[in-house]
């Protein structure tokens, strides 16, 4: 094994000035890469990098070591193709939207809505079509559902808009929505929409042909740790 494996700094929330106060899930990516010890390195796509951050920081202390694994799979994948952050957004709204609170219910929604959109415009493709994942979510929020197809139609929005502002916005709401929602295991869902992320970037910027899991490939990367106090 190589020694920096050997002393690899324990994941924890927030920023940290160095590996021996502890990483971030980018940190360590950062660290791994090695890049400058950074939240925001290069290697990752930026609305993944944050979707990474706020999954690290909203898992709890006792579960956030199981994303360890998942830090390899994640560097690498970098594009300014926007098609990248329109997925991004979608796999977290879709995921988000069935467990949301109904008052987060609407803005999820309208989120799903703009990614699509956004997807059907780069792609040349008419708009108003949704993906089965995105029928199926909306399916389960009829009345949120329908509020968002009005809300919709009177507004569209630029792709400057949607990579600064939308994309982003629709990651947020997605993870707080998850941590905020009345279900057993917030954790395991958050890491499963890392998961499910990571393996979307994966096939839009490295292809189709790249199909190894994400799991698979990121168990056989890192050694496993104890958790933190086991």
């Amino acid at each position: 094994m190589d020694n920096h494996l050997d002393h690899m700094p324990i994941l924890s929330r927030g920023k940290h000035r160095n590996p021996k106060r502890g990483a971030c899930f980018m940190e360590l990516a950062s660290y791994l890469a090695g890049e400058r010890w950074s939240d925001h390195p290069a290697c990752t796509h930026p609305l993944l990098a944050a979707l990474a951050r706020l999954v690290n920081d909203n898992t709890s202390d006792d579960k956030r070591g199981r994303l360890i694994g998942l830090v390899p799979s994640i560097i690498g994948l970098s594009s300014d193709d926007l098609r990248v952050d329109a997925r991004l957004s979608l796999r977290c709204a879709t995921t988000a939207l069935p467990v949301a609170a109904a008052e987060r219910q609407l803005a999820l929604a309208v989120s799903i809505l703009a990614a699509e959109e956004m997807l059907a415009r780069l792609d040349g493709l008419p708009p108003g079509r949704l993906s089965e994942q995105s029928q199926e979510a909306m399916a389960q929020v009829p009345q949120a559902a329908a509020q968002a197809h009005r809300f919709s139609r009177a507004a569209r929005i630029t792709e400057k808009g949607f990579r600064r502002y939308a994309a982003p916005n629709a990651v947020q709401l997605s993870v707080v929505g998850i941590v905020q929602a009345c279900i057993p295991d917030p954790d395991t869902l958050l890491r499963e929409l890392l998961t499910a992320a990571i393996a979307d970037c994966r096939q839009l910027i490295r292809g189709p042909a790249d199909t190894v899991d994400t799991a698979d490939r990121a168990a056989t990367a890192l050694p496993v740790f104890a958790e933190p106090g086991g």
